[in-house]
């Protein structure tokens, strides 16, 4: 992140258990503002997580069993030219059992145009987390998926495609932060656990499930993957230190762990706010490949976002009282930055269904009005070389190449 907490706020590290994972799957915001637009922005993400010392042996992949609430969408047969405006858009969304992804597929759910596959490590608190949200039954499934683990990643692709249902958006939201870890944790392939979740569980997801977008017959079709102003060092928040840089990737080609090389992209020490910030620039950077590659062949709408800073969330139920009491004042009054989690669920919900936001390979921001408009990337976000490189180490790390 562009700025952790602690150099605000006091904070207290606390660790989140959900069943077997040790890793708590969120995205929001802090504070940043774009240099060259002038535009004043937020994000603050804190999710933290005790480490514990990595043994490769010690980390067997499991096999975790799908579990699946299905409603399927309702498809109404009709006349070819008229039959892809009569059923509902299905959106798979991961990391929705909370945070800025349930506040998206309840915005999605009221439109009554969306169903909603929510893609959660923890079924049941999906579940829960849908009826409270009111969101009706018959316009969400929720289906089991660990970004953490690989083979959970191809038994939900295996178990959403038993379903029956199209793909029309995928929405790539989840997302682990671990400001103040001292030891990298690492996921069931031994991957550092930020980066390994936040970049390469979406890698595999997204590429398993392109397939999928390129048969949807839906009016607009998209693949969204959720950036972060932290990852950009065009902005007074992405100069926070310690600042994203890949550097030549060593660190990702030696397989980000202890034994071959540094658990850390760029082959330096570990360091938990960093290992986020650069797993944010894989995603923008993974969004601008998938643009090149796939966008003017099949007519699909690749894009990242910034919603803005969520500052009352459940993310800091575990902080002191001090932190919870200053942290909403200091961004709605200070930083001018605050985004309740009703409205960048909105802002997301955008960039799913809007026709208006349909250009692909662009990075989206909200202005001061809550207008939407096309930011710009770092000078590192947007190299196209460096993208490359990336998505062809990604590859080998994933087992697609």
């Amino acid at each position: 992140m562009a700025l952790q907490a602690a150099s605000i706020l006091p904070s207290t590290v606390s660790i989140y258990k959900e069943g077997k994972s040790n890793a708590s799957l969120k995205e929001t915001g802090f504070f940043g503002v774009s240099v060259p637009n002038n535009h004043l922005k937020a994000e603050f993400d804190c999710s933290l997580i005790k480490s514990k010392e990595f043994r490769k042996r010690e980390l067997p992949v499991r096999t975790i069993r799908a579990q699946t609430a299905t409603t399927t969408p309702a498809i109404t047969e009709a006349a070819p030219e008229a039959k892809k405006t009569l059923r509902k858009c299905v959106v798979v969304i991961t990391g929705t059992s909370s945070g800025l992804g349930l506040a998206t597929a309840k915005a999605l759910s009221e439109t009554g145009q969306c169903h909603v596959i929510m893609a959660c490590r923890n079924f049941l608190k999906a579940e829960r987390a849908a009826k409270t949200a009111g969101i009706p039954k018959e316009n969400y499934t929720v289906m089991h998926l660990d970004l953490a683990s690989l083979e959970s990643v191809r038994q939900f692709v295996d178990t959403f495609r038993r379903s029956g249902m199209p793909l029309d958006v995928l929405v790539c939201n989840a997302a682990v932060y671990l400001p103040t870890a001292k030891e990298p944790t690492y996921t069931a392939e031994g991957f550092e656990l930020s980066v390994g979740t936040n970049h390469l569980g979406h890698f595999l997801l997204a590429r398993l499930l392109l397939d999928d977008l390129k048969k949807s017959d839906y009016p607009t079709k998209r693949l969204i993957i959720v950036g972060s102003i932290t990852g950009n060092t065009n902005t007074l928040a992405g100069n926070v230190p310690p600042k994203a840089n890949l550097g030549d990737l060593r660190g990702l080609v030696g397989g980000l762990n202890d034994l071959n090389s540094s658990p850390m992209i760029d082959g330096g020490e570990f360091d938990g706010a960093k290992a986020y910030k650069d797993s944010k620039v894989c995603n923008m950077l993974t969004m601008q490949e998938l643009h090149r590659r796939y966008h003017e062949e099949t007519g699909i709408t690749f894009a990242s976002l910034y919603p803005g800073c969520i500052a009352e969330t459940g993310l800091f139920r575990n902080h002191i009282p001090l932190f919870r009491t200053l942290f909403p004042p200091f961004q709605k009054y200070i930083t001018k930055g605050y985004v309740s989690e009703e409205e960048a669920g909105k802002r997301l919900a955008q960039v799913v269904s809007d026709p208006s936001l349909t250009k692909s390979g662009v990075y989206w921001s909200w202005n001061k009005n809550s207008s939407s408009f096309e930011n710009q990337l770092s000078k590192e976000a947007s190299n196209a070389e460096k993208a490359l490189k990336l998505w062809e180490i990604s590859e080998k790390l994933v087992g697609l190449a």
